[in-house]
């Protein structure tokens, strides 16, 4: 068997996985347009992956460890406050859907996600993780005296998670400003409420 090709880690390859699918969408992703992406031959990627299905499962299984690592970078002392790594969890994951065609190709992969039990695990996980990574933010929000105090951290969570998701889909169709924009604003609202008169 040939081996791997130096310095083309499986990291790089999926990072260009999701580049692509957010040009072409899940259904006209193949190898070949994947392996011109990092430079190797289609070969390479079928013996690391073994098929189409193969790198797409292994795309949705490292965005679910990235999902659970994430929370570790986003710390108080990294960006002022709480709120503000929230600001940061919520926007940064859809930062490379730039584009209304890009939100509408990665829409397609998360069609898949929905309907293959295999996929549907792999997101199931990252929602879980982005879940637990907003409660976390805003119980130090919270003891930080950001939030006002009562602020019902579980209802407030599932409003944050809500709100990220439905955002996409309305500025994919008003494609009023970026969806970073949009995603930023949504949240300013949800919390706004809930913020402490200090904050």
């Amino acid at each position: 068997m040939v081996g791997r090709p130096r310095g083309i880690e499986d990291a790089v390859i999926l990072r260009a996985a999701a580049e692509v699918i957010g040009r072409v969408g899940p259904m006209g992703l193949t190898l070949a347009l994947v392996a011109r992406e990092v430079g190797l031959v289609p070969g390479t990627l079928a013996q690391r992956f073994g098929s189409k299905r193969g790198l797409l499962l292994a795309l949705a299984e490292q965005s679910a460890k990235e999902a659970e690592e994430l929370p570790g970078s986003l710390r108080r002392e990294r960006y002022g406050s709480p709120l503000a790594a929230l600001e940061v969890l919520v926007v940064e994951p859809m930062a490379q859907m730039a584009t209304p065609e890009a939100y509408a190709n990665h829409l397609a992969f998360l069609c898949i996600d929905l309907t293959d039990p295999e996929f549907r695990q792999h997101a199931l996980a990252i929602h879980q993780a982005q879940s637990r990574a907003i409660s976390s933010l805003l119980a130090e929000a919270l003891a930080a005296g950001g939030l006002r105090v009562g602020t019902d951290i579980a209802a407030l969570t599932e409003s944050i998670q809500a709100i990220a998701a439905g955002a996409g889909l309305t500025w994919a169709l008003d494609r009023q400003g970026t969806l970073a924009q949009r995603l930023k604003s949504n949240l300013g609202k949800v919390l706004v409420p809930h913020l402490s008169e200090e904050s």
